[in-house]
């Protein structure tokens, strides 16, 4: 079949929410979800730490793309809240956002996640010992699934929309054009049609989704891009703030720039990873719900965002041009010390070995001086000591910084109240629209742009 009422590219968590409020609501529609990666079981990545201990730079990277998007393996979180992860209440109103992010964690807990918790800043103490040390604590809610629980609502989510969607994986979109009715879609496979196009090409879409706007002729506004590192330490210096939080979103406002740091993707007992990006190896971090895959470390990144103004517009070569002095100099992802890099000291294999924290990626030692830009590095290391602060041990020399973390944010499309683009039925959701910039956002703004098609077909 090649024409479609509506087809989805991507299948991260925006396009899978979509796909399941439109067969729900309308069962009679023909949905595609057309996805570049690969199905969900023929996701894995080769890494084994033992035969392969870095990146081989596969075709399709397991990691960021495929079934479920680039947070199919990533720790499950789930954030309700409108104080991070986008801007999606300044389009639909903070009441409808934060509804639809409520009704996606109903979703997730029938399709398996039930038996997970659900922490809140609410009433904390933690919040005022924040402030006394000069830090913001944001507040949220936080469905933390885990990667294996992640795993497991996806796979039955797919179970659930296989009979009824037409899925094509390992089949990348190569160009949508406007047709006498609806669209025209350009595959790998061939050319498909549809009345309605929603684009969900997320993170690892972010520079496919520009081209397309420029193409389209389609206004896009100057996004960010965030660079820095991410910090692995015992488990038991941050347990007070995990146990009671698990996920702590802290703002830092540094005294020398007066730029904002703040920690970002927080992982109990979790472990660290490389992520590949457009070629670029970034790194990352996972934790799993099951105790058995519970490392002693906890890990979390610190960034720092960056927005440019005329004439610079690409937020993302910036990032990338960061990311690839890290490849450079150390062939992927750089360890370092903490009290090395205040020492303005190399780390070495030698003195990793002799740290109190057992890495748990398999990195190059060396100096994150010589990568990321003086600023960026004297924010972080100011975030670090204040963080010592309310978790004593954050400062110590044996933590351990990887780099670099870049997070890429596609220009932010210009989209109405409906998601929808300058051109009638053609719509961006999900972080690749640059509204969103979390699995909780991305997923609420598929079903909202399902919930106006199924109601105005």
């Amino acid at each position: 079949m090649r024409n479609f009422d509506v087809i989805i590219v991507g299948a991260g968590p925006g396009g899978i929410f979509a796909a399941y409020e439109l067969v729900k609501l309308k069962p009679a529609l023909r949905v595609a979800v057309f996805e570049a990666g690969h199905s969900l079981a023929k996701r894995k990545c080769p890494i084994d730490g033992v035969k392969i201990k870095s990146c081989i730079h596969c075709a399709s990277c397991s990691i960021m793309s495929g079934f479920g998007g680039a947070g199919a393996f990533s720790d499950g979180k789930y954030n309700i809240t409108n104080d991070f992860g986008g801007t999606l209440h300044e389009h639909i109103g903070k009441a409808k956002a934060l509804e639809l992010m409520k009704y996606v964690d109903e979703i997730n807990c029938q399709y398996g996640g039930g038996g997970t918790k659900l922490y809140s800043t609410a009433g904390t103490s933690l919040k005022k010992l924040c402030l006394q040390n000069g830090l913001q604590l944001l507040d949220a809610s936080v469905r933390h699934l885990g990667t294996d629980i992640n795993y497991i609502v996806l796979g039955k989510l797919y179970e659930a929309l296989q009979d009824k969607v037409s899925f094509f994986f390992d089949c990348p979109v190569l160009s949508i054009a406007q047709a006498e009715t609806g669209f025209e879609v350009e595959a790998k496979s061939g050319s498909y049609t549809c009345q309605e196009c929603i684009v969900a090409g997320g993170r690892s879409g972010s520079k496919w989704t520009q081209e397309l706007c420029e193409r389209l002729q389609l206004e896009t506004l100057s996004n960010r891009v965030d660079l820095g590192v991410r910090v692995e330490l015992p488990a038991l210096i941050f347990s007070h703030l995990t146990d009671e939080l698990y996920e702590s979103k802290i703002v830092y406002r540094t005294k020398q720039f007066e730029d904002n740091v703040r920690t970002f993707c927080m992982n109990p007992r979790g472990v660290v990873v490389n992520e590949n990006t457009n070629g670029i190896i970034t790194v990352n971090g996972h934790s799993y719900e099951g105790e058995d895959k519970k490392t002693e470390n906890t890990n979390f990144a610190l960034l720092v965002s960056k927005h440019f103004s005329e004439p610079f517009h690409d937020s993302n070569g910036y990032g990338e041009s960061i990311a690839r002095l890290s490849n450079m100099l150390g062939g992927g992802v750089i360890v370092q010390r903490f009290g090395d890099l205040m020492r303005g000291k190399r780390s070495t294999e030698v003195r990793l070995a002799k740290s109190m924290v057992n890495p748990t990626l398999a990195a190059t030692p060396g100096d994150l001086s010589l990568v990321l830009p003086k600023r960026i590095l004297d924010g972080i290391i100011e975030m670090i000591y204040a963080l010592d602060k309310i978790a004593p041990g954050t400062a110590n020399d044996d933590t351990l910084l990887y780099g670099v973390e870049v997070k890429f944010y596609n220009m932010e499309v210009r989209v109405d109240e409906n998601l929808e683009s300058a051109i009638k039925g053609l719509y961006f959701i999900g972080d690749g629209s640059g509204v969103t910039h979390s699995l909780s956002h991305a997923s609420a703004s598929g079903i909202h742009v399902a919930r106006y098609i199924a109601e105005h077909k």
